[in-house]
């Protein structure tokens, strides 16, 4: 049940991934929540004051804002059913610090879409396929993370797979390749409602004009529309 006296209100912009997260984490819920946009290149005063960061996501809980969004799943996971981190301590631990690898892994995929030639743009591809090289050694039988049951892990996962969504139709640069858990629970992922609801069907268009709007190597091949080939 819902804390809050009031409707949860999820602050969000529609390319955020980690409002993407808490919007995975709440349908899996089954709670229902207002989504409320905001331009963050003209950022409303009201925003401001409720995110000391200027950043999104936010969830407005009755008269409470809270913001930064593993603090803002975990409070869910916490206060609403049914849960999404393992009852283990221990287990628990792991979880939260494969969050943050996921955290991690969208910098470097911030860093390959913002790279400025192709040696950065190849260095990079190169780090995201080493960094999920990791993820398969820790993947089990699936569908998801730690087995069976869907978890916190996966809501942050969801939308770092997003990305290649689009990046697919701009080239193979060889970040998944060989990697056959990932690329399963990937699918999982993609196939799974609260995952696929997380962002409107204007996304993949909006994600391109996004990229194009960088004036990095990945724009311009975009540009070429020719395609990006890995080493």
């Amino acid at each position: 049940m819902n804390p809050a006296s009031e409707p949860l209100v999820l602050v969000s912009h529609p390319l955020c991934p980690y409002v993407q997260r808490a919007a995975i984490v709440l349908m899996e819920k089954g709670v229902p929540f207002e989504r409320r946009d905001v331009d963050l290149a003209h950022k409303p005063r009201w925003f401001l004051e409720l995110s000391p960061l200027g950043k999104t996501p936010v969830l407005l809980a009755g008269g409470d804002a809270i913001f930064e969004s593993a603090v803002i799943c975990e409070y869910l996971d916490e206060t609403l059913l049914p849960p999404l981190h393992p009852r283990d301590a221990l287990q628990r631990a792991r979880h939260r610090a494969w969050m943050e690898f996921g955290s991690a892994l969208l910098n470097a995929i911030a860093a390959f879409y913002n790279a400025p030639d192709e040696a950065a743009l190849a260095a990079r591809a190169a780090d995201i396929r080493a960094r999920f090289a990791r993820v398969e050694a820790a993947l089990g039988d699936g569908p998801w993370f730690a087995g069976p049951e869907l978890g916190l892990v996966d809501a942050v996962f969801g939308p770092v797979f997003r990305y290649f969504d689009v990046f697919d139709t701009i080239g193979d640069f060889g970040c998944l390749e060989g990697l056959p858990k990932v690329c399963a629970w990937r699918a999982a992922l993609a196939g799974r409602p609260s995952v696929r609801e997380a962002v409107g069907p204007e996304y993949p268009e909006l994600l391109s004009e996004f990229l194009w709007g960088r004036g990095s190597a990945l724009a311009r091949r975009m540009g070429a529309g020719t395609p990006v080939l890995a080493d």
